[in-house]
């Protein structure tokens, strides 16, 4: 079963992680078109106005100006965006149970910390992809 088309939106204000993570989709061969931004503002934008449909979102939770939470939440409270029903993931290096209570109250799908090396990132970014691309949700291909 293949990827839905959708882009793959990755939220992270560091260049050495986005770097990371776009060598790791690269090797893990994931045709999806990969969005980068640095800014949850800018983020959000792209999803109010985009007409794609987004594979996934991930992103990191601490970021500058817009925590990944608050940027959940700010989904979760505009009905257009949130019924694109974008599984919202973090991937973040922040491990503390303030983070994952904070992530999950935004209701969030996943929380994932990064792992120090890149064949546990590789392992981890295909086990998140191969349950989104078989899982059932609104914007899955489908239904």
């Amino acid at each position: 079963m293949g990827y839905t088309l959708g882009p793959i939106v990755i939220i992270d204000d560091d260049i050495d992680d986005r770097e990371v993570l776009r060598d790791v989709f690269h090797d893990l061969q994931v045709p999806n078109e990969l969005k980068f931004f640095d800014d949850c503002e800018v983020a959000y934008q792209y999803l109010e106005k985009t007409k794609e449909k987004p594979f996934l979102i991930f992103s990191d939770i601490n970021l500058p100006r817009m925590s990944g939470a608050d940027l959940k939440r700010k989904i979760n409270a505009n009905d257009a965006v949130r019924q694109k029903s974008i599984p919202f993931i973090f991937l973040t290096t922040t491990s503390s149970n303030n983070a994952v209570l904070d992530a999950y109250e935004s209701l969030a799908q996943g929380f994932f910390t990064k792992p120090n090396s890149i064949v546990a990132l590789k392992q981890m970014v295909q086990m998140i992809l191969d349950y989104w691309k078989i899982s059932q949700h609104p914007n899955s291909d489908l239904l």
